[in-house]
């Protein structure tokens, strides 16, 4: 079945990390030339999780079924997937191989259910090395950080 091809870059950011944490997502329709951009923030979260907040919170904005090429610069997220770690943490019960509870296990799992609606292909890019969305991804990311930090006094 074909589904409307969706690319999203996306990024987390963290200041003291753990600390005050942002993430941005980039979703581009290439098929109708639509672009949007989401943001948010969190006072204490690590980096890790903003850049599984990012993917999830894209996923989520959605509307229907999507072929998805994912562009993340966290090779946590993107080896998460594809190189299959989910699929062991699950098996052992969300342990690591060390036998620890897999950290932001939430999050992961959150992850895990929109794979099931949308196909998804994660795909890393360097981070700060001039990507254009990328970069973007991580100004809406820093900008959402410090917009808060700012509320908070900080």
């Amino acid at each position: 079945m074909s589904l409307p091809l969706v690319h999203i870059y996306c990024d987390g950011a963290c200041s003291p990390n753990p600390g005050i944490g942002g993430w941005g997502s980039i979703l581009i329709s290439p098929a109708h030339d639509k672009r949007r951009e989401l943001s948010g923030a969190e006072p204490h979260t690590t980096n890790n999780r903003m850049e599984l907040t990012a993917a999830l919170m894209a996923l989520r904005a959605l509307k229907a079924p999507c072929d998805v090429q994912l562009f993340t610069d966290s090779q946590y997220v993107r080896n998460a997937f594809e190189e299959k770690w989910l699929e062991k943490w699950q098996r052992t019960g969300w342990k690591t191989s060390s036998k620890q509870p897999v950290q932001n296990a939430d999050l992961w799992q959150a992850l895990l259910e929109q794979t099931k609606v949308h196909r998804v292909k994660w795909n890393w890019v360097r981070g700060h090395s001039g990507h254009e969305e990328n970069e973007r991804a991580d100004a809406l990311a820093v900008a959402a950080r410090l917009a808060l930090a700012a509320t908070l006094g900080r």
